[in-house]
């Protein structure tokens, strides 16, 4: 099934998450997180968001959910990558992927009436140094709070 965007948004604040949604929530999230571990192994040089947008749609779908970024508010992909610059929700394109590059990969999906959501971040190769302490050091954070 997919998400109602634009009716049952406001219902789902009004929801109390009993042991049954909570178990939801929990396999929504254990799909996104499998679906990033596979996305950000496959991520190597000369390989394209594009790629990595197929692997996560397929994997997604395979697992009967649906990957939530597609059509909402238009957004034409499955997963959003950030890559270097981006700072967030990039959309996939065709460019290969460069020793140098950081890319972002945020996933989520909607399974059983439930989102599941999480990103991580991919270096490929060598990155500036402040670049490489600016990534160890919100990973870190993320981690301690």
């Amino acid at each position: 099934a997919t998400p109602s965007y634009s009716t049952a948004a406001s219902d789902v604040y009004k929801r109390q998450a009993n042991d049954e949604h909570i178990n939801k929530m929990k396999s929504s999230a254990k799909l996104v997180s499998q679906t990033l571990s596979v996305a950000l192994s496959k991520a190597k040089e000369s390989m394209t968001t594009d790629e990595i947008d197929e692997i996560v749609h397929n994997n997604i779908i395979n697992a009967g959910a649906y990957p939530s970024p597609i059509d909402y508010y238009g957004f034409p992909k499955s997963v959003c990558t950030s890559g270097n610059e981006v700072v967030v929700h990039g959309v996939t394109d065709s460019r290969p992927l460069k020793k140098g590059d950081y890319v972002n990969v945020d996933i989520t999906c909607y399974m059983n009436g439930v989102h599941g959501d999480t990103s991580g971040m991919e270096i490929i190769g060598e990155v500036h140094p402040d670049i490489y302490k600016l990534i160890v050091n919100t990973t870190r954070a993320l981690y301690a709070a």
